[in-house]
């Protein structure tokens, strides 16, 4: 693929462009609805074969995009979800493989009953239709939401960030055409070819072609696609993510967890951004040194502070605060009671943990944290799909409706309720 058809083409009027990529991509998801599980699978296989096949090609393109981002200032965290290389290439091939090989949900009889004047009632899992994506920086995003809208029956249009435009029209052409070797339509799965915001406005306002709208970004993008949708959003909000290292906590265990939780890639949803410190843990002093000697930069309250040089105060706004860096606020709390107080204040519902050996203390925490994920000593970083045997996820949902934490083949569906009677009538 040459540098040309790599340049996104000029927009002259965003409404027709998207009403003619809606229009296409409810042909292609009335496809899709009725494609076998088969059928699906072979594509995605084909689809993963031609990431593979195309690896030069995506590499030079995300290498450009590297480029760009670097002289526009991108953070080191946004450049490390940006970067492709090898190994992260061939993960982003096995995702979509693993994708193939999940239990299709379309068509799963979710219950059945029969009423007492003989009609059955059953209700079964269909696809959502036309789903739009508006995410930023991840190339992989490209692939997995295509791979995971084509095995739940969506048709799928994708909005990338312009620092990865490169990156994602390689994957993209590669994802095409592994539909079209399996025989599937190839508007099953459109990257919006322009970068004008405009575009993304008239994304939003598809009433009728577009059936939900999925953003996955930061703050600044998920507030203006909530704001300005007239089609339902399935919001993925910030990770302001809390670790709680209570007073029975191992203290081997905490400094791994607190360490991975925060360092392992600091650039991801799932890293956490608070570490709360119960007054009874015997060794603050060992989590902060533990972070510091891995290149953390930690902001403390007062008593944090007081135990370390290497501890900046932290600001009121800390607390609220997705760094996406080495940077992580800490406070001492008073044992379950005050962690649960901090996190209700500050969390954003993404994904909370606790590091105990008190199994009541522990039950306690899962329970009361209104949290997308509730995790007992296990690193904020497994808040993944992948890692929750999802194969990818489109997102984690932070919200109450439809679906929450992460979005995978099964949140991609809805389910309509199929009646069979025997002449019945209602008196």
């Amino acid at each position: 693929m040459n540098a040309e058809a790599l340049t996104p083409p000029r927009l002259t009027d965003p409404d027709a462009l998207i009403a003619d990529m809606g229009a296409r991509a409810r042909a292609a998801a009335k496809a899709l609805a009725v494609a076998s599980t088969a059928d699906k699978a072979a594509a995605l296989r084909a689809a993963a074969t031609q990431l593979r096949a195309r690896a030069t090609a995506i590499l030079a393109a995300n290498a450009r995009d590297m480029e760009g981002g670097k002289a526009s200032g991108l953070s080191a965290a946004m450049l490390d979800r940006l970067r492709l290389d090898d190994v992260r290439l061939g993960g982003i091939a096995d995702a979509v493989e693993t994708v193939a090989a999940l239990p299709d949900p379309v068509g799963l009889e979710i219950d059945r009953s029969t009423r007492p004047n003989g009609i059955e009632l059953s209700r079964v899992r269909v696809p959502l239709g036309v789903v739009g994506i508006v995410y930023e920086s991840r190339p992989n995003v490209t692939a997995d939401a295509a791979a995971l809208g084509l095995m739940s029956g969506n048709a799928v249009i994708l909005r990338g960030g312009s620092e990865a435009v490169h990156s994602n029209r390689a994957i993209h052409a590669a994802l095409v055409a592994g539909l079209a070797e399996a025989g599937l339509p190839a508007d099953a799965v459109q990257l919006v070819p322009v970068q004008d915001r405009a575009a993304v406005g008239a994304l939003l306002r598809a009433q009728g072609l577009i059936d939900i709208i999925i953003p996955r970004g930061g703050k600044s993008l998920v507030a203006r696609v909530q704001d300005e949708a007239r089609v339902p959003v399935l919001a993925h909000l910030d990770g302001i993510n809390h670790l709680y290292i209570d007073g029975a906590a191992d203290p081997a265990e905490a400094v791994a967890l607190a360490v991975n939780a925060k360092m392992r890639r600091t650039g991801v949803c799932g890293a956490t951004e608070t570490i709360l410190i119960d007054h009874a843990y015997p060794g603050p002093l060992g989590v902060i040194d533990a972070l510091v000697q891995a290149g953390c930069e930690v902001r403390g309250d007062k008593g944090i502070a007081a135990l370390s040089p290497h501890v900046d105060p932290a600001s009121a706004g800390d607390w609220d605060t997705e760094y996406l860096d080495a940077i992580v606020s800490v406070a001492l709390v008073d044992g379950l009671t005050g962690a649960l107080a901090h996190i209700d204040a500050h969390s954003s519902r993404h994904t909370d943990a606790i590091v105990t050996e008190d199994a009541a203390i522990a039950e306690r925490f899962l329970a009361e944290v209104d949290s997308a994920i509730v995790m007992h000593n296990a690193s904020t970083q497994f808040a993944d799909g992948g890692e929750f045997g999802l194969g990818a996820e489109i997102g984690i949902a932070t919200g109450r409706l439809h679906a929450r934490g992460p979005v995978a083949l099964e949140g991609l569906t809805t389910y309509k309720w199929l009646v069979r009677g025997s002449g019945q009538t209602r008196p």
